[in-house]
């Protein structure tokens, strides 16, 4: 300000005196070094640089006031806002590091691991192309592998008597007509006495016949001596073949090396699952001594509530699978019975199964899988193509470098094909076969790299 010796006019006309006009500037320069003081000290008391701002604001107003003062404040204020910029800056990096590490937590990071085609060869890893395949639904219900009963039998000796020996033993596989036990039975020895006799009757009756034919053709014998020949020979072959006839039913052979002596042979061939005699035992006709089956079709059995009826029926394909074993076969419904229990109210089916290796032993617990539909998927891999890494599903792609773990999305499954619903496309050759031994590999990939 310029200041004369006289009184100056203010707005509203009036005059101040000149001492009055100094005192004010005073004020107003004591004033605005204040303000620029709180604002120079203000961004360094702060924990944000929120006061960059008003410093800013301030820096405007001292220039509109005074042009000195206000370019020396915000010379001081700028190096706080450049350094609060800095660790602004520093830590919306440090935020997009911990929003990106949530983001890749969700995902299992699987790195490639590395392996040659010897050593893929080595381990036996098979590979296969995805692409469409048939997903069956099913409905499972549990069951109970028995006996074929059309292939299990209760042997009976069918004779009384003492049992001399048992060269079968319980377990023991045997052919049809193999000897089981021995047997001395008195009904035996008067059955094969009774043929012997008749054989001897026949032969008498069979030389008079011949004779009495000679005399008559020599006319010297009357042909009704012919005819009564011939009647007696008759009636003797019924005797003889009668007697053989009660042997055959009894399983006795018409002849041995002592009469009494009854040997007790398998009817079909099988395996001995119950053995009821001993040496020196006696026995009777109806006894069952054996209990033979022949194991290489075995029955499984399943109790259908009466809801599943309507999805069980004769001819519909099944999948067996052992609760306590990791094997399973295919069948198809042999037989759904017509009634339902009155305690259990459920209805009786059975499925039979080959059984050639004797995998399937009676009393073991099994799950059936009855198909109950089918439906086209567009992207399935074989069920031991998908593997769980840090309990999250993965698929080992096949890479030049190896294999790579994709994470991926599964929907339906039958236990042979998954569906994939995210994370592979069709063509891609994926792990099948022993995938596991890959996993195992990542595996050890990430302790590594964790230590």
């Amino acid at each position: 300000m310029n200041f004369n010796k006289q009184d100056e006019k203010t707005a509203s006309g009036r005059t101040l005196p000149r001492r009055q006009w100094i005192a004010i500037a005073v004020l107003l320069a004591i004033g605005l070094g204040g303000g620029a003081a709180i604002l120079a000290s203000g961004p360094a008391s702060s924990p944000q640089g929120g006061h960059d701002a008003h410093a800013d604001e301030g820096h405007e107003g001292h220039k509109d006031h005074d042009g000195d003062h206000g370019h020396d404040r915000a010379g001081e204020g700028r190096p706080s806002a450049t350094q609060d910029g800095h660790g602004s800056a520093d830590s919306a990096d440090h935020a997009g590091e911990q929003a990106a590490a949530k983001v890749d937590h969700g995902t299992p990071a699987v790195e490639t691991v590395a392996m040659t085609e010897a050593q893929i060869q080595s381990a036996a890893i098979a590979l296969e192309v995805v692409g469409p395949a048939t997903i069956r639904t099913t409905t499972r219900l549990p069951g109970e592998i028995g006996f074929d009963e059309d292939r299990t039998a209760h042997v009976v000796p069918r004779v009384g008597g003492v049992v001399e020996a048992v060269p079968a033993a319980l377990g023991q596989a045997v052919r049809k007509g193999e000897l089981l036990a021995v047997i001395a039975s008195a009904q035996v020895s008067d059955q094969r006495s009774e043929l012997l006799a008749a054989q001897k009757r026949q032969q008498l009756a069979r030389r008079t016949f011949e004779r009495e034919r000679q005399l008559w053709e020599e006319k010297i014998a009357p042909r009704q001596d012919v005819d009564v020949a011939e009647q007696a020979l008759r009636e003797a072959e019924i005797a003889v073949a009668n007697a053989r006839q009660k042997l055959q039913a009894v399983g006795a052979s018409p002849t041995a090396g002592a009469l009494n002596r009854f040997e007790l042979r398998a009817p079909f061939d099988g395996v001995v699952v119950e053995k009821h005699l001993a040496l020196g035992e006696q026995v009777k006709e109806d006894a069952s001594v054996f209990v033979l089956s022949d194991l290489r079709t075995v029955w499984a059995r399943i109790d259908v509530p009466a809801g599943d009826l309507t999805k069980v029926r004769v001819g519909e394909r099944a999948v067996v699978r052992a609760t306590a074993l990791e094997q399973s076969a295919p069948g198809t419904v042999a037989y759904v019975g017509a009634l339902i229990g009155g305690q259990t109210r459920t209805a009786q089916a059975r499925i039979a199964l080959s059984n050639p290796d004797r995998a399937w032993r009676p009393g073991l617990f099994v799950d059936v899988d009855l198909v109950t539909g089918e439906t086209s998927a567009p992207v399935t891999v074989p069920a031991e193509a998908v593997q769980l890494l840090e309990n999250r599903p993965v698929v080992f792609v096949r890479v030049p470098e190896g294999f790579a773990g994709q994470p991926v999305k599964t929907g339906r499954a039958d236990g042979r094909r998954i569906e994939i619903l995210d994370g592979l496309k069709p063509g891609m050759r994926v792990a099948t076969r022993n995938a596991f031994v890959i996993k195992s590999e990542a595996g050890k990939g990430s302790a590594t790299h964790s230590h």
